[in-house]
């Protein structure tokens, strides 16, 4: 008989002032289909797609929940200040070499309130699976995620590119990375 043991990822939850990180559950399904069905949001991610198809809020939920995955996902949760349980997603992917990297949206509704960067400030401070290094990469039509990292320490490391799944296309990046 062959007992097999399997590496559980524990994930903490992150308090800030104004919300909390937290791991995602299932009645956050309905917040993030909404929100991520919003082509604005959906064409600044490589992932999400316009429009969101049935299951696939339902799946990235399950994945999250996983014991074993290779991305820790958090809502941005400011039940806590009378705001909404999901204001927006923050995740971290594990890399190689002691990385991770660092990928977010924030719902419209929250724009331009500080939000984007409070979470990867907190994020950054509280660095929960210990790594030496994060990295981050935004599409280049989008410099207002570039000033949320420049504001939270990351430097610039150079010009690429990546799919975007809503956008059907290569967009430009800007990749940065900040030393932990």
């Amino acid at each position: 008989m062959t007992v097999e043991m399997k590496k559980i990822v524990s994930q903490p939850t992150i308090e800030t002032e104004r919300f909390v990180l937290r791991p995602l559950r299932k009645s956050d399904m309905g917040l993030i289909e909404m929100y991520a069905s919003d082509k604005r949001v959906a064409c600044m991610t490589t992932s999400i797609p316009h429009p969101v198809p049935p299951g696939m809020t339902e799946g990235f939920v399950a994945r999250a929940m996983a014991d074993e995955r290779d991305e820790d996902v958090w809502a941005m949760d400011g039940h806590k200040s009378g705001g909404a349980e999901v204001m927006g997603l923050i995740s971290l992917e594990r890399m190689d070499r002691n990385q991770s990297e660092v990928g977010y949206w924030v719902a419209p509704p929250f724009w331009n309130t500080g939000l984007a960067s409070d979470a990867v400030q907190a994020l950054v401070e509280a660095n929960p699976m210990d790594n030496a290094n994060m990295f981050a990469s935004v599409f280049q039509d989008n410099p207002a995620s570039a000033r949320v990292l420049t504001h939270c320490g990351f430097e610039y490391l150079g010009d690429a590119e990546s799919f975007s799944v809503a956008r059907d296309a290569p967009v430009p990046t800007w990749t940065y990375s900040r030393k932990l």
